[in-house]
């Protein structure tokens, strides 16, 4: 299950939010929040909120507890951008553009089911074990008697 959480309209450039959601794309959750805490970057910040948020989506409406969360991926897109002018000489304009970005995290939950399939197959394995030590402790009781049986037959013949 993925849970989503996205900011949008942040008035940072895409460029400089890239630059944090790369430090802490391949870190565990945990280690994200500590690392971003620590940033000393503005888009730091903002990362922080939108993967809090997330956590809480998925905290308040699915009931996931936050062991089982991992981070999926933090994607930063461009959102709109402002243009606006500064005067210059001549009575020119200079172009300003002030650009916003997007950020969404995806958090997924983490599977157990391969650990217990594991386990169950070691079970079955110690239960074969114990089932054939037991039909091998049978048969060999089971061999001597009858060798017995035809050793004496010889010795009476």
């Amino acid at each position: 299950m993925k849970i989503k959480a996205t900011q949008k309209q942040i008035r940072q450039t895409p460029r400089k939010m890239r630059l944090v959601a790369n430090e802490v794309k391949d870190l565990s959750l945990e280690q994200a929040m500590r690392q971003l805490a620590v940033i000393n970057r503005r888009a730091s910040l903002s990362i922080l909120k939108v993967v809090k948020q997330a956590i809480a989506n998925a905290m308040n409406n699915h009931r996931l507890p936050f062991e089982s969360l991992v981070l999926s991926s933090i994607q930063v897109t461009p959102g709109s951008v402002y243009k606006r002018w500064r005067a210059v000489s001549r009575g020119r304009a200079h172009s300003i553009m002030k650009r916003t970005s997007h950020v969404m995290v995806e958090l997924e939950v983490k599977e157990d089911k391969p650990k217990k399939e594991v386990a169950v197959k070691k079970e079955v394995k110690k239960a074969a074990k114990k089932e054939t030590k037991k039909t091998a402790k049978k048969t060999k009781v089971a061999t001597p008697a009858k060798k017995k049986v035809t050793t004496k037959a010889k010795k009476n013949k």
